[in-house]
């Protein structure tokens, strides 16, 4: 599961927008000041940033550029209420990815989100094949052979993230940040309780999940 870091002080925007990406299957962890913005996307594994320029204690372009200058590159999406050209201009010079103007459209926010963390994830391509399992990342879909396989949102994102990395294996810490947000409480066997319902889901003419004890969890390309 991508997870994305929002920040946004607006608390009825941030609970809508907060409300559609979890639907859309991402991990969202909300913040209102943009300190914490500097600090979380530092520490944690974020697939994009979703970041408004108007935050109360550090400007979102003041954000951008530390993070730039700290060497972050995670995918920054801009939010304004600025209509103003140069605002625009010197977001994107900045290093910001893209640029929203406020008020949005949820479909287009979600479509331009999908369009930034497909562009993180390596290539245009949606779909990843491992032997006769096609997942579908546009869809959401999973087959087997031909077989659909159905999959609630963690199991999906517990996949995905073991097939973009097909034949490396993931830390389980890494599974576990991706899995769920940073004020989630998470027991400590987690993650291998959805590797075991993935696995089962899996069976017996999909891809094996390999445990490599101590190291983590891998998708067997063979």
């Amino acid at each position: 599961m991508t997870r994305v870091l929002f920040g946004e002080d607006d608390r009825a925007l941030a609970r809508g927008v907060v409300a559609l990406l979890k639907t859309a299957g991402y991990s969202v962890d909300h913040v209102e000041e943009g300190h914490l913005v500097l600090e979380m996307a530092q520490e944690e594994a974020y697939g994009l940033i979703i970041l408004d320029i108007g935050l109360p204690d550090v400007s979102g372009f003041d954000v951008l550029r530390k993070l730039r200058s700290a060497g972050v590159d995670i995918p920054v999406l801009l939010l304004t209420a600025r209509d103003a050209l140069e605002d625009r201009v010197a977001g994107l010079n900045l290093g910001g990815d893209d640029y929203m103007l406020k008020p949005f459209e949820p479909a287009e926010l979600e479509a331009r989100v999908r369009a930034l963390v497909r562009r993180r994830q390596g290539g245009s391509s949606s779909v990843i094949t491992v032997g006769g399992l096609i997942c579908d990342q546009a869809t959401g879909t999973v087959t087997i052979n031909g077989r659909p396989v159905k999959l609630r949102r963690r199991e999906w994102a517990l996949l995905v993230s073991l097939l973009t990395r097909t034949g490396k294996v993931v830390a389980k810490e890494r599974l576990s940040s991706e899995l769920f947000g940073h004020d989630e409480p998470v027991g400590p066997n987690a993650v291998e309780l959805y590797i075991a319902r993935l696995r089962k889901k899996l069976q017996p003419d999909g891809p094996a999940i390999r445990t490599l004890r101590g190291l983590g969890y891998m998708i067997d390309p063979s």
